[in-house]
């Protein structure tokens, strides 16, 4: 049977659970240096590295739920050097300065390792790269595309393989291609964010579980229970934004959907060739995303219902029968030899996806309101660089982190329903019928319905 919610995988196999209960939820009005809102890796990140910085800083964090109750304690466990909106950052700021960017990327998957081992935290890290993968002559297209601009991007350690080289690493059905990076490594998402929540308090920051924020103003964050007043009030939400008061329109909360397999035995991840834990990625527009876990499972992901009317979000991980019942296709349909393979658990969760699908680190030092998100699926490494950002803005600290790009980056806000819920609908259906077609019909080239569908969303 299938065990359907439960937050995630990662939280229903979670034998220390009962040893760590809630946290104590905030129980009136207070005061701190900086306040942040939200308890996932962006807020904890930021809080770590403030009070490691400037120990005497009273920083507190609020969280509506647990800390890692949203993405940090659902996601897919890729540690690795993507961030969304490089490219548009390329063209407003030049390529240099998103060279800068992507390097500051690169650098933060080994800050996040070192700093785990540092603070004693066992992650289930394991840098094994990220391989993508091309099933088709479109998606070989395009993953060459990716890869060259990789390397202009200044990636020069990436490695492009053929077919044959390719079944060599992970022997994918139908892969005639794939590209392969050092800079990425297999986490388990909820032992990081928990071991993060730990250091935090370590050092002295105060966390209120079962807080929910509902308005955030200058100097100020409202609760049911109290208001905590700072100088500082920093946004650390991401694909929970929505539920904030004024907030509605800024970040998209997109639905993905992952399931876990029963452990494999060693026959079976021989048959497999996956022998080196680097987490697996394809082309495709509507992209999957896996990892071989610690226990010898197979965790894969996808978008299954991209996004739910009204921004709403899922309840407690759980997801639809028609998403588990695809995802396990999509494994199939990679590794014919696990037709049948036990599905032991399936979970969902929320992204923050901008309008224009830029991540984005920003403070307004007028109001002292600040903000870091909008990862697009890619926060597991770029929440920790955009909380050393957040660091260095909130001290005052001119730095080569300030001066990104992407800092005080600002983009519109999302269309009002129906029209937001009837375009990310059509776009995932066009995205889904551009692979079908790429898939039927060979072509060497992407559909030009993806490309619209590109244009139109402002995907880059």
């Amino acid at each position: 049977m299938t065990i359907n919610g439960g937050i995630s995988f990662w939280y229903a196999t979670d034998e220390t659970a009962p040893a760590h209960p809630p946290r104590a939820p905030l129980t009136g009005n207070t005061t701190a240096d900086v306040v942040i809102v939200g308890g996932g890796y962006t807020g904890l990140w930021t809080a770590y590295y403030l009070k490691t910085a400037a120990p005497d800083l009273r920083v507190t964090v609020l969280e509506q739920k647990f800390c890692g109750y949203g993405a940090s304690g659902r996601n897919g466990g890729w540690l690795y050097n993507g961030i969304a909106g490089r490219d548009r950052y390329a063209a407003l700021h030049g390529r240099p300065a998103a060279q800068r960017l992507q390097q500051a990327m690169n650098e933060t998957v080994t800050e996040v390792i070192d700093t785990a081992a540092k603070e004693g935290i066992d992650a289930d890290i394991h840098r094994g790269g990220v391989l993508e993968v091309a099933r088709t002559p479109a998606q070989l297209s395009r993953l060459k595309a990716f890869h060259a601009a990789e390397l202009a991007f200044g990636e020069t350690d990436r490695e492009l393989y053929d077919a044959t080289d390719t079944r060599a690493r992970i022997n994918v059905a139908d892969a005639v291609g794939s590209s392969w990076t050092p800079h990425g490594a297999r986490i388990h998402p909820l032992k990081l964010v928990k071991g993060l929540a730990a250091a935090c308090e370590r050092l002295g920051v105060v966390i209120h579980e079962s807080t929910p924020v509902t308005e955030i103003a200058p100097r100020r964050a409202l609760t049911p229970y109290g208001t905590v007043r700072a100088p500082y009030v920093l946004r650390c939400t991401e694909g929970f934004t929505a539920a904030l008061k004024g907030q509605k329109r800024s970040w998209l909360p997109m639905n993905s959907s992952m399931i876990a397999t029963a452990p494999l035995p060693p026959e079976t991840w021989s048959q497999l060739g996956w022998s080196d834990a680097s987490t697996l990625g394809d082309m495709a527009h509507a992209y999957m995303y896996a990892q071989r876990t610690a226990d010898d499972r197979i965790a894969i992901g996808g978008r299954g219902v991209p996004y739910r009317y009204g921004s709403r979000t899922d309840n407690d991980g759980r997801t639809q029968p028609a998403t588990i019942a695809s995802l396990t296709h999509l494994l199939e349909s990679f590794f014919p030899a696990l037709t049948g393979v036990e599905i032991t658990h399936a979970w969902s969760g929320v992204l923050g996806v901008p309008r224009d699908w830029c991540a984005t680190v920003t403070l307004d030092a007028t109001t002292g309101l600040g903000w870091a998100g909008g990862y697009v699926g890619s926060g597991v490494a770029t929440a920790n660089l955009a909380a050393r950002t957040l660091r260095d803005l909130v001290l005052g600290d001119k730095t080569d982190l300030t001066t990104l790009p992407w800092v005080n980056h600002r983009v519109r806000r999302w269309e009002p329903e129906p029209f937001r819920w009837l375009g990310v609908q059509a776009l995932y259906a066009a995205y889904r019928e551009a692979d079908r077609r790429e898939s039927t019909t060979h072509t060497p080239t992407t559909t030009p319905l993806a490309r619209l569908a590109d244009r139109i969303s402002g995907r880059h």
